[in-house]
Parts: structure tokens; C-alpha cells; sequence
């Protein structure tokens, strides 16, 4: 009877051994437990309107590469979202379409980290489509009662129209300064002007809604775009890992297809 009783209990003990065992191995399932690196969560992005159409398409592919996390954009004048964020603007990233603007940011505080310049553009005339008003150069913004459109000086695409005038040695009578570079697009898919100043980007994402004309001094006055991620960003890790996602080879030819140049 003794002898029955210790084998019981050994048998017993060895039976418990491999049952932890196997509730060890099941904790370790990486099916169980979140991947390095994972992220999730709501990114919310701050970006030069001449981005609309490229940061659309990256938000989508980087969602899906993401799961669990959702991409949130807000597009203006590089300008505008500079003074936004320096006013306390939630954000996680700012994709500035010049340097300048984004120096604001860092300037404040608000953004810390390193800045990567991850495109570059130039301008274009844009006219509406068959050109009615017969726009031939820059030398037409110069000229007495023409319907031209151009963007508000203090953001990028209205800077770099006023170096490419300096350099003409025109002088531009626009009929009206808009505070973003789509605006002044619109103005002219809706022939409300005979022709505005926009990034060749922005004549290319219209498609056959306007005709673009290039210029010599446009490659004179070329604009770059840094993007960063907030100092007090609310979702730290979805910003930098959307950073990387905007410097990296699948952007690149994303950027590439919309008429940006890239490093």
C-alpha cells in the first residue's frame, strides 16, 4: 500500500509539470500578444495643402499597413497651420511645404526633433482649359486688368512667386491673393481667373480641368518640404512611424507620380 501511494504522487507531480509547461508555451504565442513595434490609434497630421492628394493616398496605404490605426489630416497654408500649432493645435506630425514655416514651429518649442526634407516643388502657370485667356509667360501677371490669381505672400507658393517676379523684373497685378495654393487652383477651374501660380503638382493632380505653362525662373525659386513630428505629440509612436512611412522608398514613388522631386 505505501509503495501504491508514492507512485501516486509522482505521477501526479509529473502530470503538473507538463501542464505548466504547457501554459507557458501558450503565453509565449506571439498570436497572443502584440507584435514589436505595433502601433495604434489616431495619427492626426498637420500638412501643406499642395500635399492633399499624395498624403491622402500615403494615409490609406499606411492604415493598411497599420491596422488599428486611423490617419487623420488637416490641410491649409503652411502659414496658417504654423500659427495653429504654435496656438496649442493637437497635432503629431507637420508637413510643411517650406522651411521657413516650419521654423516657426521649432522656434516655439513645438517641435524638437530633427526635421527631414522629404520633397521638392516648383511652380506653374495654370490656365483653364483651351486657355481662353491666351496666357503665353509670367510676363502676363504684369500686365494692366489681366484676371490673374496668385497666394497670399506670407505662405510658400505666394514666397516663391514673389522671388520669381524679382527675378523677371515683374511687377504682378493679381485681382486676387488666396491663403493656400488650392484656392488659387480653384480660382481657376472655375474661370474665375485667366491663370494663377500654383506648383506643377497642382496643374498635374487637376488632370484636363487646366493647361500648365512652364517658365525658366521657376527653377530658381524651388520650394522644399520638411516634416517633423510634434514635441507633445498626443501619439508619439504613430508619428514617428508615420514619418519614417513619408521618408521611405513606397512614398518616394508616390511623390514621384504626383510631379514631386525627391532627395
Amino acid at each position: 500500500m505505501r509503495m501504491k501511494t508514492i507512485r501516486t504522487l509522482t505521477l501526479t507531480a509529473a502530470a503538473l509539470t507538463v501542464t505548466a509547461g504547457l501554459v507557458g508555451c501558450s503565453s509565449d504565442d506571439n498570436s497572443s500578444k502584440p507584435a514589436a513595434g505595433q502601433i495604434s490609434g489616431t495619427v492626426t497630421v498637420f500638412a501643406a495643402a499642395s500635399l492633399t492628394d499624395t498624403f491622402n493616398q500615403l494615409g490609406h496605404d499606411f492604415e493598411a499597413a497599420h491596422p488599428g490605426v486611423k490617419v487623420v489630416f488637416s490641410y491649409g497654408g503652411s502659414s496658417a497651420l504654423a500659427q495653429q500649432l504654435n496656438q496649442g493645435a493637437p497635432a503629431d506630425v507637420f508637413a510643411s511645404a517650406a522651411p521657413a514655416n516650419m521654423k516657426q514651429v521649432v522656434d516655439t518649442g513645438e517641435i524638437t526633433a530633427p526635421q527631414a526634407t522629404f520633397v521638392s516643388n516648383r511652380l506653374e502657370i495654370a490656365v483653364p482649359k483651351g486657355n481662353p485667356g491666351h496666357i503665353s509667360g509670367l510676363a502676363d501677371f504684369g500686365k494692366a486688368g489681366s484676371r490673374t490669381a496668385l497666394c497670399a505672400e506670407q505662405v510658400p507658393c505666394g514666397a516663391a512667386a514673389k522671388q520669381v517676379f524679382q527675378i523677371a523684373g515683374i511687377t504682378p497685378q493679381p485681382v486676387t491673393r488666396e491663403q493656400d495654393v488650392k484656392a488659387a487652383l480653384t480660382k481657376v477651374t472655375l474661370d474665375e481667373v485667366d491663370a494663377a501660380l500654383v506648383y506643377r503638382t497642382d496643374v498635374q493632380g487637376a488632370g484636363d480641368k487646366v493647361q500648365g505653362i512652364d517658365f525658366p525662373e521657376s527653377a530658381k525659386a524651388i520650394n522644399t518640404y520638411p516634416i517633423a513630428p510634434l514635441a507633445k505629440a498626443p501619439n508619439a509612436a504613430a508619428a514617428a512611424a508615420f514619418v519614417d512611412y513619408v521618408k521611405g522608398d513606397q512614398a518616394k514613388k508616390v511623390f514621384a507620380a504626383a510631379g514631386f522631386d525627391t532627395p
